[in-house]
């Protein structure tokens, strides 16, 4: 197996995750690609034991995550591949559990624990999280979606090395923001079968170091715009509006109706499903409804005005971004449908 971590600027959160992979006697190789780091994640990187690949110029047309993981899986020598993000935390047992469901899968994605470090984040992030199984559904439901309505976390991606290879997966989404989703959305479309798994048990996530950083920066790409036609969009904020934020908003002004008791208890109860993806949590999970509405908010403005800026990085709007990116897909791919587990990656 070799695991690859696309990295720019990221000295001080590689390290936990670098030697945890590291220990892990499943692991064959690890590639960190430096993609034009300025804080010495190189240096981090190469003095913890993994091999750095320094990342060639950004090509026109390329995000910088995708032209990382191309270079990067181009490097390894592993029949199985796993690419991480540098903030997740991976736990033994992970590595073997992602290798032996790639019997079944031909993608796999995994999804984390999350590590929030105050209440306030827990709870915007519940609220988040919470707007996603309201469009999506919760990991492993018991029909697969159509690939047009399939979602993936590329914090943690495992394939096959050859078969990607064949597809060139990571060319195909190189103008996407929304990179993961992109990518299980083709690669399911070319009849791949992609596996959404619940990994909380072997892989833990930091991803924003405050609640105002999750509001800017997952809330730029919770809204899926450029992997979204504008017709799925409405319908998906529509759902977002009428069973989050309005019966919150009903409520706050005395005014709420059976209907809208009905939502609110349904959102608790979704609320309290949502605590074991996170390593600590409390009653700030119940009170996450309360942020219902802003997050209707956050999405609606993402939505309509989508941000094209990553690290330091601003990219032009893609052909994809102004169109629909699942009428374009699919004149360049097959049918296919995606494959959903029904157990976690740690069962």
């Amino acid at each position: 197996m070799s695991v690859v971590i696309p990295a720019r600027d990221e000295a001080s959160r590689i390290g936990p995750c670098l030697r945890a992979v590291l220990a892990d006697p499943e692991v064959g190789e690890v590639i960190v690609v430096d993609d034009g780091s300025s804080d010495g994640t190189a240096d981090v990187a190469a003095e913890l034991g993994a091999k750095v690949v320094t990342s060639m110029p950004l090509p026109p047309g390329w995000i910088g995550k995708q032209w990382a993981l191309r270079q990067g899986v181009a490097a390894t020598r592993g029949e199985v591949v796993v690419t991480l993000d540098a903030d997740t935390r991976p736990a033994p047992g992970l590595f073997g559990a992602l290798t032996r469901v790639l019997d079944q899968y031909d993608l796999v994605s995994a999804g984390p624990r999350f590590r929030c470090d105050s209440r306030l984040e827990r709870a915007l992030h519940a609220s988040m999280l919470a707007s996603l199984v309201y469009r999506f559904g919760p990991i492993g439901p018991p029909t697969a979606p159509p690939p047009h309505r399939t979602i993936a976390n590329g914090q943690c991606l495992a394939f096959r090395r050859a078969r990607m290879a064949e597809a060139d997966g990571f060319t195909w989404v190189r103008d996407r923001m929304t990179d993961d989703v992109a990518l299980a959305r083709h690669l399911a479309r070319r009849g791949w079968k992609v596996g959404f798994l619940d990994a909380g048990g072997l892989l833990e996530v930091d991803m924003h170091d405050s609640a105002g950083e999750l509001w800017r920066e997952w809330g730029r790409s919770l809204s899926l715009g450029d992997v979204t036609g504008p017709g799925q969009q409405a319908a998906d904020l529509a759902v977002i509006w009428l069973t989050g934020a309005v019966p919150v908003l009903r409520l706050a002004a005395g005014r709420p109706s059976w209907p809208d008791l009905a939502l609110l208890a349904l959102r608790v109860l979704v609320a309290g499903a949502l605590r074991g993806s996170y390593r600590r949590a409390g009653a700030e999970l119940l009170l996450s409804p309360l942020l219902d509405p802003a997050v209707a908010v956050r999405l609606t403005h993402a939505t309509i005005r989508p941000v094209r800026r990553w690290r330091s990085r601003t990219y032009p709007r893609s052909r994809l971004v102004r169109t629909s990116a699942d009428r374009a897909d699919t004149t360049v791919s097959g049918g296919g449908r995606t494959g959903w587990p029904a157990r976690s990656a740690g069962r």
